[in-house]
């Protein structure tokens, strides 16, 4: 499967697609947390590192938000609502200067980990993709810098 990204407008909250919760039911809890763990862990080397924490503990904490998170999106336990309360996620994200760039990575560092995804079938992967691919722009919250070329005259 081809993970295509294209860059959204700054702003768009797309809301057009949903995850097949059969990618639950194929992965389980332990098959979720590893993808976001995975995921995690080529954050953690990327050019977005630091919009990550550098630690292990504080790493590992925000690894179980985000499993905690895709675990209920996907039809799994409400861990998220249990632990953090209503998702929030983009006001949560505020405190992180997060551009089109840093979507862009984010998501090609899910592409890597869901290629590497066995035995699921590909329409769930899919969805999962086009899921990911429009609620990551819910995300961005800082405007990408004008050209100083579009700015003459």
């Amino acid at each position: 499967m081809e993970f295509k990204i294209t860059r959204l407008p700054f702003g768009l909250r797309l809301n057009k697609y949903q995850p097949d919760n059969e990618l639950y039911a194929v992965l389980g809890e332990e098959g979720v947390r590893q993808l976001v763990s995975d995921h995690y862990d080529l954050l953690a080397a990327s050019k977005i590192k630091h919009l990550f924490p550098d630690d292990e503990k504080g790493l590992a904490g925000a690894k179980q938000r985000s499993a905690d998170f895709f675990i209920q999106r996907l039809g799994g336990p409400d861990y998220f609502n249990q632990r953090r309360g209503s998702p929030q996620l983009a006001s949560r994200h505020l405190p992180f200067r997060i551009d089109a760039d840093a979507r862009v990575v984010w998501l090609q560092c899910y592409a890597r980990v869901l290629a590497k995804l066995e035995n699921v079938p590909e329409p769930v992967l899919e969805a999962f993709w086009n899921y990911l691919h429009d609620f990551s722009n819910w995300m961005v919250n800082t405007p990408d810098k004008p050209s100083i070329l579009m700015n003459r005259k």
